[in-house]
Order: C-alpha cells, then sequence, then structure tokens
C-alpha cells in the first residue's frame, strides 16, 4: 500500500491518458471537473501565498500533469455531447449548469462572452506569462556567473562558509533549471488555450451536423441546444485553465518580491498613503461635477480618502517613533565637543596622521559607481577573488586595498599608490569599452585613441553599440571595469615584494609551523634570521618566483648557508630547487620561447664582475650594455606579437647580476638560468643577443650596476 501511494501521481497520469480512450460515467466526469477547477484554485491560492518561485519548484511538472488532466476531460466532455441521441439532456449536469449560467437564455450573448474570456486568456494572459518567463529564463542564465563570482568573493573573505556556499551554488543552478524549464512550460499554455478553441469549434459545429442527421430537431433547437452545452463545456474548462496561466505568470514573477503577494501589496500600498489620499479627492471631486455618477464617485472618493488618511497618520507615528532619542545632547555637552586645534594639542592624536597604507586606490567622481557595491559596483568582489587567485599561484596574501574618492584627481581618474606614494594612474570612460588593437585588424573601427593602461597596447575607446563590429574586426573589447582592475592587479604584482614585511614573514613562519614544526625549529632562528628570510622572499617575489613552496625555501636555505654566507648565492640555490615551480610559472604548452646570450657575451659579462666589502657587483662597460639593450628591445616585438612574456636564458654564474642590470630598462623581462628549467619543456630560441655591435677591446670606462 505504501508503494502504491509513494507511485499515486505516476499512476494518475497513466489514468488521464486513459481519459483520452476509455468513456467516462456522466457523474464521474461531473466529479473530476470539479476537482479539476479546485486543482487550480489551489495552485493559484499557492503562487500567491509563496515568497519565492523555488518553493514551488514543482509547478512546470505540474503545470504539464494539469494541463494533460483538462485535455482528457476535454475530450471525454466532447464525446458526452457529441453522442447525444435526442433523449434526455446533453452534456453532464455541470457543463449544463455553467451553460445556463452564462446564457442566460441568449445563446448569442453566452458566445460572445465565452469567447471573450477566451482571447483574454489568451491573448493577455498567456501570452505575458510566455514572455515574462522567457526574460526571466534569459536573465537568470545571464546573470549565473557574475552570482558565482560573488558567491566565490563571499567565500574567501571569510563572510560565508564552504557548506552556505555550496547551498548559495545550488540554489543558483536551481533556479537557472527552474526558469528554463518555465520558458518551456508557458508554450504548454499557449497550446492549451489554441487547444480549447478548437475543441469548442469541434463541439459546436460537430453537434450541430450530428444533431441535424439523428433528427434531434430543427437547425434552430439543434443550435440552441448545442451551443449551451459547448458554451458550458468550454466555460469549465477554460476557468481552471484562466487560473493556471494567472498562476504561471504570478510565480516568473516572485523574484522581485520579499515576502507573499497579499503581505507585499499591503505594505507596499501603505508606504503610499498620500497616493491613495489623492486618488480619493480626485474621485470626490468628479462627483461633484454636474452629470457624471455622483453617488458612485463619492462613496469609493470617501472610501479612499479615509483610509489614505488612516494609512497616513499611522505611517507618521512610525516615523516619530523611529526618529525619537531618548536622550538630547545638552547644550553644554555640544560646546563641549573639542575642536580640530584643541584635537590635535594631545601628541597621541598626531601619531594618528602617521600611518601608512600598504596599498590605496583613488578615483575620479564619475568612477564612483564601479566601485559602490551600494551602486552595484564590482571592483571590491574583484579585488577579492584578485587576492585569493594571487595567493594560490605566488604564495603571498595581498594586504588590504583601501578605496576611497578624492577631488583631486579628474572625473575619469584613478591613481594607485604603494605605501602612500603613487606608482601608477590611469584614465577611463565608464560609458565606453575599450577595444585592444590587434596587429592587422580586419577593418577600422570609431573611437578614441589612447593607451591600455595595464600592458601599454594602442587601443581605442568605442561606444557601447561599436562592440560587436570591434570584435568582428579582431580587437579585445574590455569593459571599464576589468581596465581598472587588470591594471590595479598587475601594479600589485609588480610591487608585491615591497609589500612583504617582516609582519608578513613571521605570519607565512607561523603558518608552515602548522605542518612542519621540525623545520622552522631547527631554520629560525638558529640558521636563517627572520631578516635575511624577508631579504630572501623579497628577491624572489620581485622576479615573479612563487613563495608558496615555503618548506623547500627554509630546506635549501639551510643547506646553501653551510657553504655561503652570500645570500645572493643561496637565492640562485632556492631557484633551482624550486625549477619545477618556475617551469610551470614561466612555460607555455610544454614549450618555452627565449632569447639567449653568446657565449662571448657571457664571457664578457662574467668578467665585468667585480668584488667589494658588500659582495659581487657588475661594472659592465657603456658599450657592451647598450649594445645588449639595444639587441634584447628588437626581440621584445617578437614576444609581443606572440603574446608571450619576454624571457632571457643565460648561465646561473650571471643571471642574477645580468637581471638585476636589465631590470632597470626593462621591468617586465625575466631572466633565467638554464638549471631552472626542467629537461622536460623544449626550448624555442627567439634570438641571440651577440657581439656583432659591441667593441672588441676592453672598455675604458666601467659603469656600476
Amino acid at each position: 500500500m505504501r508503494r502504491i501511494f509513494q507511485n499515486s501521481i505516476a499512476l494518475m497520469v497513466v489514468v488521464i491518458v486513459m481519459f483520452l480512450i476509455v468513456p467516462l460515467h456522466e457523474s464521474l466526469l461531473d466529479i473530476l471537473i470539479i476537482i479539476n477547477i479546485s486543482l487550480s484554485i489551489v495552485i493559484l491560492m499557492v503562487t500567491m501565498t509563496i515568497s519565492e518561485a523555488l518553493e514551488f519548484s514543482i509547478f512546470p511538472s505540474l503545470l504539464l500533469i494539469t494541463t494533460l488532466f483538462r485535455l482528457g476531460l476535454n475530450v471525454s466532455t466532447t464525446r458526452s455531447i457529441l453522442s447525444y441521441d435526442g433523449t434526455g439532456e446533453v452534456g453532464t449536469a455541470v457543463i449544463r449548469t455553467f451553460g445556463q449560467l452564462i446564457t442566460q437564455g441568449n445563446v448569442v450573448l453566452g458566445i460572445i462572452i465565452f469567447f471573450i474570456i477566451v482571447l483574454v486568456q489568451f491573448i493577455v494572459i498567456t501570452k505575458g506569462a510566455e514572455r515574462v518567463a522567457e526574460v526571466a529564463a534569459r536573465f537568470t542564465l545571464d546573470a549565473m556567473p557574475g552570482k558565482q563570482m560573488a558567491i566565490d568573493a563571499d567565500l574567501s573573505s571569510g563572510l560565508i562558509n564552504e557548506q552556505q556556499a555550496r547551498e548559495r551554488r545550488s540554489k543558483i543552478q536551481r533556479e537557472a533549471d527552474f526558469y528554463g524549464a518555465m520558458d518551456g512550460a508557458t508554450k504548454i499554455v499557449k497550446g492549451d488555450a489554441t487547444m480549447s478553441l478548437i475543441i469548442t469549434a469541434i463541439n459546436l459545429i460537430g453537434g450541430i451536423i450530428i444533431g441535424s442527421m439523428n433528427g434531434v430537431g430543427d437547425l434552430a433547437t439543434v443550435a440552441s441546444t448545442y451551443s449551451i452545452a459547448t458554451i458550458g463545456d468550454g466555460l469549465v474548462s477554460q476557468l481552471p485553465a484562466l487560473m493556471i496561466s494567472t498562476a504561471t505568470g504570478m510565480i516568473v514573477t516572485r523574484s522581485v518580491s520579499d515576502g507573499s503577494l497579499n503581505t507585499d501589496v499591503i505594505q507596499q500600498f501603505a508606504r503610499q498613503p498620500r497616493a491613495i489620499l489623492t486618488a480619493g479627492v480626485v474621485l470626490i471631486i468628479l462627483g461633484l461635477i454636474p452629470g457624471t455618477p455622483t453617488v458612485p464617485l463619492l462613496i469609493v472618493g470617501v472610501g479612499l480618502a479615509v483610509f489614505g488618511y488612516l494609512m497616513s497618520s499611522r505611517l507618521d507615528r512610525k516615523e516619530a517613533v523611529e526618529a525619537y532619542q531618548p536622550e538630547e545632547p545638552a547644550e553644554s555637552d555640544l560646546m563641549a565637543v573639542p575642536s580640530e586645534t584643541d584635537y590635535y594639542k594631545d601628541i597621541n592624536n598626531v601619531y594618528g596622521l602617521l600611518t601608512v597604507d600598504p596599498i590605496e586606490m583613488e578615483f575620479g567622481y564619475s568612477l564612483i559607481p564601479l566601485v559602490d557595491e551600494n551602486s552595484g559596483g564590482k571592483l571590491i568582489s574583484r579585488i577579492v577573488i584578485f587576492r585569493r587567485q594571487y595567493a594560490q599561484d605566488m604564495g603571498f596574501v595581498i594586504p588590504s586595498i583601501r578605496l576611497h574618492d578624492s577631488s583631486a584627481l579628474g572625473t575619469n581618474q584613478y591613481v594607485v599608490k604603494i605605501k602612500g606614494e603613487e606608482v601608477a594612474r590611469g584614465e577611463i570612460l565608464v560609458d565606453y569599452y575599450l577595444a585592444l588593437e590587434p596587429t592587422n585588424p580586419a577593418g577600422e573601427i570609431d573611437g578614441i585613441e589612447t593607451i591600455e593602461p595595464a600592458y601599454g597596447i594602442p587601443s581605442r575607446w568605442i561606444l557601447p553599440e561599436n562592440k560587436e563590429m570591434a570584435e568582428i574586426y579582431g580587437y579585445t573589447v574590455i569593459d571599464p571595469l576589468s581596465v581598472m582592475q587588470t591594471h590595479m592587479s598587475e601594479v600589485v604584482r609588480r610591487h608585491a615584494y615591497e609589500l612583504l614585511g617582516r609582519a608578513e614573514v613571521i605570519q607565512l613562519v607561523e603558518n608552515l609551523k602548522k605542518t612542519a614544526p621540525e623545520l622552522v625549529d631547527e631554520a629560525i632562528p638558529n640558521v636563517l634570521s627572520y631578516a635575511n628570510l624577508e631579504r630572501i622572499l623579497k628577491n624572489l617575489l620581485k622576479e615573479g618566483v612563487p613563495i608558496r613552496d615555503l618548506g623547500t625555501i627554509l630546506e635549501t636555505a639551510i643547506d646553501s648557508l653551510m657553504t655561503t654566507k652570500d645570500l645572493d648565492m643561496v637565492c640562485e640555490n632556492i631557484r633551482v630547487a624550486l625549477s619545477r615551480t618556475i617551469t610551470r610559472r614561466f612555460c607555455e604548452h610544454g614549450q618555452l620561447r627565449v632569447v639567449t646570450l653568446d657565449a662571448e657575451v657571457e664571457k664578457r659579462v662574467i668578467s665585468s664582475l667585480s668584488k667589494n666589502e658588500q659582495g659581487i657587483y657588475l661594472a659592465m662597460g657603456p658599450d657592451l650594455m647598450q649594445s645588449i639593450v639595444n639587441q634584447l628591445a628588437d626581440y621584445l616585438k617578437k614576444f609581443s606579437d606572440l603574446s608571450q612574456t619576454p624571457i632571457v636564458l643565460t648561465s646561473q654564474v650571471i643571471r642574477i647580476y645580468l637581471s638585476r642590470m636589465l631590470s632597470q630598462f626593462y621591468p617586465s623581462v625575466y631572466v633565467l638560468s638554464f638549471n631552472e628549467i626542467t629537461s622536460d619543456v623544449q626550448i624555442q630560441s627567439l634570438g641571440n643577443i651577440t657581439m656583432s655591435t659591441a667593441p672588441s677591446r676592453p672598455e675604458r670606462r666601467a659603469a656600476s650596476v
């Protein structure tokens, strides 16, 4: 019995299908018609009391079942009407009652009213519900990526836990599935309305033909008899269909509500008492004009005016209670508030002015909507995602970024500061898109010429209507928020080593202590001090090497410090130990494109190494330096065309010194050694720096680097 109950819905669907084949007794048919009407009322009430669509997620499937049920009943009632043989009365008792109710002895009037009901459902309610469902499905699917990013941002910032994030992701997926199903389910409602018109025409025309052939009576009698039955049958079918269509429109609009429909209507109308009061006054004025229906206008007008006045009084009392402050500050207390001069007489308050934010971003007035979350700005959530991604890639957590507007900037300008000093500046147009110019564009696009701030790519600010055409021509189109966020991210990446201080190093070590306490106890402070570890980590970050594998860094540092005290050499040994990490960082698809140094050039660089009390440094002649820099500039164009990170590959002996020299001219160029690349990588040389333009004689003039 329990198993039958669990499968009752499936059995019900099978029974409904049988309605299309098996004739039903008139008494049973009447009961099923009443059940159909009752079920549609229940569904309509449910859709009006829920606060969100997912509370009634079975509605698309239920819509299909009720439509099939209604069509099955239509077939059965059609069979009952058309099988009338002239004895008794045509149709069932419910059908006859509804038919007589709407016709009231006038068949033509009944037919007109019936068709008005059908057309209202078909043209107004069904078509409107179909359009709302289509738009809701489209917008829900389009909003999914943004909602997923918002969940990831909240999870990264600690506002929600993993369980809550899973629940919210599941809800978003269920919303997309629901509105997608509703988009298709509304087509069922539309088809049901169309089928009702066809069945009504069949009943009327077919009944007249069959009645005339069977000798039920003269043509007028046959037309009257079958018209009443047809109208009654159509009405008992269209009433549930009308309520189901209304329920469909209700449920696809619940996403903009906070409570049930009853609660929302009462609360939102109650918040606008002046509108109700004004409507009442207008009706009273119209009622006093001669020739107008005075009594109805005055009754409704006075009712609205009284209701609006009562709601206005109640709202005023509520606002007064909320604004009431039990303890008002005395005038003497107000006078006691210190002025700015008195405040800074306390030297401890002056120290508050010395605080420097690690990262600070100022922006002009027109860029506020991109940042302010209350206005729909997404910059903060983008920053949270960037912080998490950078921590996963590089092993360092970017500190909080202070965002604020500045009247000193232009309305479209923004500034990025590191430790209180400006390091980057940009300007964006909020109502435009930035189109990055390809090497060989397929066409020219109108726009304001500019330079992309993060990578210095020639670009154009284009209008939104030109976006699709720009993409067809091969331009890469970026929205203004992404332009600003990308620039800020690149600036932070470039200066990340400056943000790593003693406190951050201690925090990284404490985090490692949770998994490798013995290693930390051995290394710090007996072998390696926090100051030296900070210097090592800064050197690695400065050259784009991830420090996430802090355990390997400490182990290699301990081993290296047993043979040398030169931290530069320790860093080089650490880089070799992190060869897989470095290879993954710079290698793409198993291939590494590089520029190499000729053997003669490497010899000249090695011969330029000098040593003093502070350690080894590079004393390279200006002619050789200029030659290397000029040749590298030509190769950088090849890297740019291939969209590759510029890499110079050299021996481990001179890597660090050459890197320091080139960073003064090309900060985006990375210098790697052969020992830092794993053996499974295919190295492709885009060029070789030679001595062709360098003087063959030893340089008489040296430059320290």
